[in-house]
């Protein structure tokens, strides 16, 4: 079985790195600090704190593990100045018809994607709809509630 490619730019795979070296170094750290000062309370059975650094050494390591496998199977995806289609870096303005709505999204790789700052996965949904195609194309997109359009406007 191959193993899944993590399409990034090269900010996104240095930001990860970056993160990777956070986690393992100075917040894994910091929680065995934190581990060490609840165990010299006394009795673990009833120790909240212990209980709480143990989740968060768990969900950190998690996220090592996560970022690692990410990282080691990135592929550096080269940003291109080319508006003529949708690919990653691309900025899009799309039309959805049923909500009478304009939205602009920037197509980014899984490792940067940011939903609130309107930064979308090339992996999700929209963004899987939109790459490769071009301005004045209909896109459907395929949604949990059921498929909807988005005419591309423009691509910046």
């Amino acid at each position: 079985m191959s193993e899944q490619q993590f399409e990034m730019t090269q900010k996104g795979y240095d930001e990860a790195v970056e993160r990777l070296k956070y986690l393992q170094t100075v917040k894994r750290q910091e929680i065995v600090e934190r581990i060490s000062e609840a165990r010299s309370h006394g009795d673990l059975s009833e120790n909240a704190e212990y209980d709480a650094a143990r989740n968060e050494q768990a969900a950190n390591e998690g996220e090592i593990a996560e970022l690692e496998y990410k990282i080691k199977n990135a592929v550096i995806v080269t940003i291109s100045n080319d508006t003529s289609y949708v690919h990653i870096g691309s900025h899009v303005t799309v039309y959805d018809e049923d909500l009478d709505e304009e939205e602009t999204y920037e197509i980014t790789g899984s490792m940067e994607a940011d939903p609130m700052a309107n930064k979308i996965s090339n992996e999700s949904p929209v963004g899987k709809a939109l790459l490769k195609h071009k301005a004045g194309e209909t896109v459907k997109v395929a949604a949990p509630d059921g498929e909807y359009k988005l005419l591309i406007k423009k691509i910046f």
